[in-house]
């Protein structure tokens, strides 16, 4: 029996949790109806699946073994899960885009800053007018229901330092609001060029020939310290760290990882070494470390999340959530048709920036064929996660 529970204990850890949830999680984003997938974000499905199940699974026995689908020990993991998926994830971003970020950076990175303002500020308003609507909805909560609609965890621990109390209700609305917040901008990317009969090949076409810029080679010898850029992707976390953990004063605000991470992917993609050492890193590579951060990050939030969603599930909440999620995308997408007169590529990666969406922008990749799409994410998104952060403290200081 002994040895039963040792092998119990085994197989049911993390990891294989994690390994179960992935691979099912890309079974059910593989699943095409009329040419709208889940993508990875089906691995955030399946984890909040499995979060839902482990909350009303107890611990059993097999031999000597306690086993248990969900505890206080395995939230802590999944945390660390999700923060690490969150950094590997942002900081390929970053260096994707750095090549050309600065590069591009013109008259019409304006729009993007201004796009990031707009949708947040717009999300805060109908927030606001939830507020004033419903007599029985706090502060706190409508905070929570926000960040969640945003998926934005900077906004959800600002809101929670800011609250003197009701913290349990920002927590409980974020997890309401979270689920249609990932799933609801995934969806949105995709189905929006489908409604509007864009041509997805045409319009790479022309994207992409816009956004040819020429990089000048780096012509001194440089030292490359392994065949695969871990050294230069690392280093990126490393700086990322210390970037996010900056504070300003007064309003007690920081990037946190995943600001700093993509700031600091953004400047050594563009300046490609460091003191002699070739920080170059191949697309491939890039592609891999993206792909795994985004996996490792559903599963860690997707799991608490599911938790925390039937413990404080109702209906009128969700669908404030839903409310949050849709009016500042829709408003922002017809700002940046209408009036920035952005192409549907750029418009819809401002949208994921943004949103602070990171399975969406996954999902505006692969629909849209080219990484270029993550510049219009990477320049609104910085703005987007300072107006959020400020957007919960006002929210819950005001009301």
């Amino acid at each position: 029996m002994a040895y039963l529970g040792e092998v119990a204990s085994s197989v049911f850890s993390i990891i294989f949790f994690i390994a179960v949830i992935a691979a099912l999680g890309y079974l059910v984003g593989g699943i095409s109806i009329k040419g709208v997938s889940l993508g990875t974000a089906g691995v955030l499905l399946i984890a909040l699946v499995f979060g839902v199940v482990a909350s009303y699974v107890p611990s059993f026995q097999i031999g000597d073994a306690v086993i248990s689908l969900y505890n206080s020990t395995l939230e802590s993991n999944f945390n660390l899960v999700s923060n690490i998926g969150t950094a590997f994830f942002v900081t390929s971003i970053g260096l994707i885009a750095g090549p050309k970020f600065f590069r591009t950076f013109n008259r019409k990175s304006l729009s993007y800053i201004l796009m990031g303002v707009l949708v947040i500020v717009v999300g805060a308003l109908a927030a606001v007018v939830l507020l004033l609507v419903d007599s029985d909805l706090t502060p706190e909560m409508a905070t929570g229901i926000l960040t969640g609609a945003l998926t934005s965890t900077p906004g959800l621990s600002a809101a929670r330092e800011t609250a003197a109390e009701g913290v349990s209700q920002i927590t409980a609305g974020y997890g309401i609001a979270y689920v249609f917040g990932v799933l609801g901008v995934v969806l949105f990317v995709q189905i929006v060029p489908k409604l509007m009969r864009v041509n997805i090949e045409k319009e790479r076409e022309s994207f992409q020939a816009a956004n040819v810029i020429s990089i000048k080679p780096i012509t001194r010898k440089l030292t490359k310290l392994d065949p695969f850029g871990a050294f230069a992707f690392f280093l990126a976390i490393v700086f990322g760290c210390l970037i996010g953990a900056v504070k300003i004063p007064g309003i007690d605000f920081s990037l946190g990882t995943s600001g700093g991470t993509l700031i600091s992917g953004l400047i050594i993609g563009h300046f490609g070494h460091l003191f002699g050492i070739d920080c170059r890193i191949s697309k491939e590579s890039l592609q891999f470390f993206r792909e795994l951060g985004l996996v490792l990050f559903l599963i860690g939030a997707g799991v608490p999340g599911g938790v925390n969603f039937m413990e404080n599930i109702a209906l009128k909440y969700f669908l404030y959530g839903v409310i949050l999620t849709l009016v500042p995308m829709i408003v922002g997408f017809l700002v940046a048709k209408y009036i920035f007169k952005l192409s549907i590529f750029n418009n819809l990666g401002s949208i994921t920036g943004g949103m602070t969406s990171t399975p969406a922008l996954d999902a505006l990749i692969r629909s849209a064929g080219t990484d270029e799409v993550s510049s219009a994410y990477a320049a609104t998104y910085p703005i987007a996660l300072v107006c959020v952060v400020l957007a919960a403290k006002i929210i819950i200081m005001a009301f």
